[in-house]
């Protein structure tokens, strides 16, 4: 976020904190898995804070490390945390309120015609 771009819609709606900065760039970025320089680099965080609130991160396991190089260990978001289910739930839920009226109809109709009646 060091960009000049819009806030994440969780961000906007919970407040920009350095945990929140971190956990919204991994749900958004969960298909790949980083080393603690690039999250530090992708958020804009110093290392000062990040280190602050990382331990507690990898206490509560809403990240999980998935493979080292050398000196570096890779992480990314642990989608089987029940704290992380419901931060991605929260965003999906925030996205439909804040969604334009045929954007949150369209994808309302999508869901439902999605899941088994």
């Amino acid at each position: 976020m060091g960009k000049q771009e819009e806030k994440p819609l969780l961000l906007e709606c919970l407040g920009d904190t350095p945990i929140l900065r971190m956990l919204d760039f991994l749900i958004e970025n969960r298909l790949f898995d980083y080393s603690k320089k690039q999250i530090i680099e992708e958020t804009g965080l110093s290392k000062v804070t990040f280190y602050k609130y990382w331990g507690k991160i990898l206490e509560l396991k809403l990240v999980m490390p998935t493979r080292s190089f050398g000196k570096a260990t890779l992480y990314k978001i642990n989608e089987k945390n029940q704290l992380v289910k419901h931060l991605m739930q929260l965003e999906l839920d925030l996205i439909e309120q804040t969604a334009p009226a045929p954007l949150a109809m369209k994808n309302a109709k999508a869901s439902r015609t999605a899941s088994p009646a």
